[in-house]
């Protein structure tokens, strides 16, 4: 079995299916993934001025953002960023470069929040909306987010010139909970949490992944499933780590299936570490 193929020849599998990149072409439209889309297609066409989506580290935030950021039309401005930290102003030059505004390197607060609201009217005067998408949030600062409210504030009476979308961790909703960001929490219109998944759905997102890599969606047995499932408590990336060793695993004993057996093997061995993900090991 080469490096290349790890287990995926010996599967027949066109590709590994439980990498851990976040892939859209892998995603798994749960009802839950689906009431999370919902509500961010519903933030975003219904001129929410803030819209939150939280959920576990691989609970599947990033990848449904990469699928709302292919759906976006060209009429749309699409800032994007990613782990932003920094204090009153370097936020703010965060912003103007996720949206590819240009400064005259005056980094004096009130020229760059000028240089922010006079590229969001000409947006709006040409007929564009602008959506800054901020991945990571939880993250940024209370100040960073009593910031971005302010940056709300530019908006007309009519009508949403900037719309804000953050993605985070549950410890997100927390931060906004709190009674310092009561003003923020008023202006998030749409909010999601997506919660890890139940047996029954960890099970189809497992042989959904086998299907799209070429597979039968039978490598697993059921106990196998169940052992799985107790080990990543249905957080998705950690069930895509615990599938991908005990898929390797089994191709190295040359057995056809995914056995209980084989899952706690690679449990045993160490390998599998799944509290220390669950601590934010990597960014999803």
């Amino acid at each position: 079995m080469s490096m290349s193929g790890l287990y995926s020849d010996y599967f027949g599998l066109t590709e590994r299916p439980f990498k851990l990149l976040p892939d859209p072409d892998f995603l798994f439209w749960s009802k839950i993934h689906k009431r999370a889309y919902a509500v961010l297609e519903y933030g975003i066409l219904s001129g929410a001025p803030i819209t939150v989506l939280t959920g576990e580290v691989g609970a599947g935030k990033t990848t449904l953002l990469q699928r709302l950021l292919r759906s976006i039309d060209d009429t749309v401005t699409v800032g994007l960023i990613s782990n932003a930290q920094g204090g009153r102003g370097e936020l703010l030059q965060w912003v103007l470069n996720a949206l590819s505004v240009t400064s005259d390197g005056n980094g004096d607060y009130v020229c760059l929040f000028q240089r922010l609201q006079d590229f969001l009217i000409h947006e709006y005067s040409e007929g564009r909306k602008v959506i800054l998408i901020i991945d990571e949030a939880q993250n940024l600062s209370p100040e960073g987010l009593e910031e971005l409210r302010m940056l709300t504030n530019i908006n007309s009476n009519k009508d949403e010139i900037l719309q804000l979308v953050l993605v985070g961790q549950p410890q997100l909703r927390k931060m906004i909970m709190h009674p310092d960001l009561q003003q923020f929490a008023q202006r998030v219109s749409a909010f999601y949490h997506i919660p890890p998944m139940d047996r029954d759905t960890m099970g189809e997102y497992v042989q959904h992944r086998m299907k799209h890599a070429g597979g039968s969606g039978h490598e697993f047995t059921d106990q196998a499933l169940d052992r799985i499932y107790q080990a990543s408590e249905g957080v998705p990336r950690l069930v895509n780590k615990l599938c991908d060793f005990a898929l390797l695993y089994t191709a190295t004993e040359n057995r056809d299936v995914v056995t209980a057996s084989a899952v706690d093997e690679v449990l045993s061995d160490g390998i599998f570490v799944g509290n220390f993900d669950q601590l934010g090991e990597a960014a999803e």
